[in-house]
């Protein structure tokens, strides 16, 4: 029988009906001899539209034993039924072997000439393992009892000696061809490029690809393959992986870049992958985190997890900066630890890299001193898929060095798809010169140029080392200030305010990016005005300038306070909102921007009654730090008529530092009413305020609890 792997990478592309799978039981006689008729001519008749590039012998041989069986199928119309019950058997087994047929011969002249060339001799098993089936159907086949006629019988007899003596066949032709491919990977795994020559003869006379669109379509069939092997845990996607870098090169090697541009790709008529760069590098950015994921410190996913004395983990940066501050207890169960080591979590680590490749986010484990001796050896395809990308990305810098306008387009939306994946990638593409001339392409007046060009810096920059590069790079930085906020796309002024995000997570540059003329404005404008995206990457890169004490006046003079008490009112950035809130109402000049907003209060109660648990937390920390800024704001909160019962369900129900915060929160609110009215009235004692179910976590210095779900890990304090 065809193996289990096929068929379900079948059922992945193509979904058939698993009822096609099973005899059917309903049929008999007459009937059943139509049905058998009708799949099998339909099966022939459509094999003649097939292209199938290879197993060209095990298909055309599987097809004439089932064009035999159609002359059976004929010649039993005329019999006389019903049928023996042992034929019948025969018949509903047979219908299921010719079902399959079909598909495996779909499947060969579906996939791509490199795919089936990597699954040769498995493939070529498939259809032996047909011709088996075959083979044991014929020995039991009641021919006797059907009463055939002599040459019907002789053709039957025929196919059953055939059957038998065949044996397993794979191409000798096709196995060169597949070696071949192979010793090109081995070139690049060894540090030498493959000859042109040599190359364009594989690739265009062997295999049969003779333009720009037919490696495209080989490179997207290969990805899809990917990714069904990632679910089901296959070890051969580095293989995979690096043919696509193979073809990749080929593509541009061999045919160049006009040939892109003559078809649309390139000019206003491009469009974006069914995975589009929106959803798998940005849009994944607001998945749901899980909690173990996450430190408890900084609440963004783990990068270095490690564990300390007490067997709590937190990420290596944000617990080396609260030991660095002179703590000697752990921040979760306040613990006094007996040593400062920090142990690597490998499992942990294990565990959140598969969830980001099953969730596609980028995640770059930080190689430090202890995980270094963790370094996985990197399997031999792998490596000249390093070297193959390389390659091409040498080649796509040379275009956006001298190419034409068209080109460069080309050029920069190759380097941003290279960019999505793999640190290697990222690494490689700014090596061989590309952020000065992608730099250069940001003030083109081709809005799919320059969107392409912001976005491949965005994808760069994921790479810590890539960010240094950015922000040293002369003018980059202005630049992609300058598409967020002049960008002709939306989405190109998106990727602008994402790149932003992604270079703010280093705490130096954050200064420089508010420093930067326009950069607050357009990133408040976008936050009021741009799409549900706009407002997310926006909200974003705004929380995580507003963590630097020294950007709070400029954020105030360019009117993120305000962006940032609207956004409390919109579903999906109201979280990040909050905490920035918070963090801002900390510094004088942003307790008074926040003190003028007339909605600030009754958004934040309304992201306390409504918001996720995280929203919770981040609304009643700000609401708290509002209120120790000075009576007159704790008066204005505590007039509100929902405060107490809001107060009282998030010490029963909200999280740890929510509850933390809501004490606090009661506290103050009791001593403005302490004079006015009774304490029992708020429905919170003090006693409860102040139980172990609100302080089981003990207090870091009166410090705000601020939460984001990011897939850039930021180092953002303890508030």
């Amino acid at each position: 029988m065809a193996s289990t792997a096929i068929f379900s990478s079948l059922r992945r592309r193509r979904s058939p009906s698993l009822g096609a799978f099973f005899a059917p039981i309903d049929l008999a006689d007459l009937a059943l001899i139509q049905t058998l008729t009708t799949v099998s001519q339909d099966l022939i008749s459509s094999s003649l539209d097939l292209l199938i590039p290879f197993q060209r012998r095990n298909s055309r041989s599987l097809l004439r034993k089932i064009k035999i069986f159609v002359v059976l199928f004929e010649f039993l119309k005329d019999s006389v039924f019903p049928l023996p019950s042992s034929a019948t058997l025969c018949f509903k087994e047979l219908y299921i072997l010719i079902y399959r047929s079909k598909i495996l011969l779909d499947y060969c002249s579906q996939s791509s000439r490199l795919w089936l060339l990597l699954q040769n001799s498995t493939i070529s098993g498939h259809f032996h393992d047909l011709n088996q089936e075959i083979s044991t159907l014929l020995d039991v086949f009641p021919m006797k009892e059907l009463d055939l006629s002599v040459d019907m019988r002789e053709q039957i007899e025929l196919l059953k000696r055939q059957a038998k003596r065949s044996k397993l066949f794979i191409d000798p032709e096709d196995e060169m061809l597949r070696c071949k491919l192979f010793s090109f990977l081995d070139e690049f795994e060894q540090g030498r490029r493959p000859d042109p020559v040599e190359l364009k003869t594989v690739f265009v006379e062997s295999l049969g690809l003779r333009d720009a669109r037919s490696c495209r379509s080989e490179i997207e069939f290969l990805e899809e393959q990917i990714f069904n092997q990632e679910e089901d845990g296959d070890s051969t996607i580095s293989v995979i992986s690096g043919f696509v870098a193979l073809v990749r090169y080929c593509r541009f090697l061999i045919f160049g870049f006009e040939e892109e541009l003559e078809t649309g790709f390139g000019s206003g008529s491009f469009k974006k992958s069914k995975k589009s760069l929106i959803c798998q590098e940005i849009g994944e950015t607001f998945l749901t985190v899980p909690k173990d994921f996450c430190c408890p410190i900084s609440l963004d996913l783990m990068r270095d997890p490690v564990i300390i004395s007490t067997g709590q983990t937190y990420d290596r940066a944000s617990i080396s900066r609260w030991l660095e501050e002179g703590h000697c207890s752990c921040p979760k169960t306040g613990q006094m630890l007996m040593h400062t080591r920090l142990v690597p979590n490998r499992a942990l680590r294990s565990l959140i890299t598969q969830w980001c490749a099953a969730h596609g986010i980028p995640y770059d484990p930080i190689e430090s001193a202890d995980t270094a001796v963790e370094t996985v050896v990197t399997p031999a395809a792998t490596k000249a898929a390093i070297e193959a990308n390389r390659a091409t990305a040498e080649l796509l810098v040379q275009q956006l060095s001298d190419g034409t306008q068209g080109a460069k387009t080309v050029a920069a939306r190759e380097l941003r798809l290279l960019a999505k994946t793999g640190k290697e990638n990222r690494a490689c593409i700014a090596e061989v010169g590309a952020i000065p001339l992608l730099k250069k392409l940001l003030s083109t007046s081709n809005p799919i140029a320059q969107e392409n060009s912001v976005t491949a810096i965005l994808n760069l920059s994921i790479h810590d080392k890539n960010k240094s590069r950015i922000m040293e790079e002369e003018g980059c930085l202005e630049s992609v200030v300058d598409v967020l906020r002049h960008g002709m796309t939306e989405e190109a002024r998106e990727n602008a305010a994402a790149t932003l995000f992604s270079l703010s997570a280093v705490h130096e540059y954050k200064k420089r990016i508010t420093d930067e003329e326009g950069a607050l404005e357009a990133l408040a404008g976008l936050l009021t005005e741009g799409s549900q995206r706009g407002k997310k990457d926006a909200v974003t890169a705004l929380f995580n300038l507003s963590t630097h004490s020294e950007n709070c006046e400029r954020m105030v003079e360019a009117g993120a306070v305000s962006a940032l008490v609207g956004a409390l009112a919109t579903e999906g950035v109201a979280e990040e909102a909050a905490g920035a809130l918070a963090l801002l109402v900390r510094q004088g000049a942003g307790t008074e921007a926040v003190g003028r907003e007339d909605e600030v209060v009754a958004g934040l109660i309304r992201l306390m009654r409504w918001g996720t648990p995280r929203g919770k937390e981040n609304a009643v920390a700000a609401l708290l730090e509002m209120c120790r800024t000075g009576v007159a704001m704790t008066e204005r909160v505590v007039r509100v008529p929902a405060l107490a019962g809001l107060l009282q369900m998030l010490l029963f129900t909200g999280t740890k530092r929510a509850r933390r915060k809501a004490a606090s929160l009661a506290r103050v609110c009791q001593r403005c009413e302490a004079a006015t009215m009774p304490m029992e009235a708020w429905g919170v004692e003090l006693s409860f305020a102040g139980s172990s179910a609100a302080h089981q976590v003990p207090s870091f210095g009166g410090d705000v609890s601020v939460s984001v779900s990011v897939s850039v890990p930021i180092s953002v304090p303890v508030l």
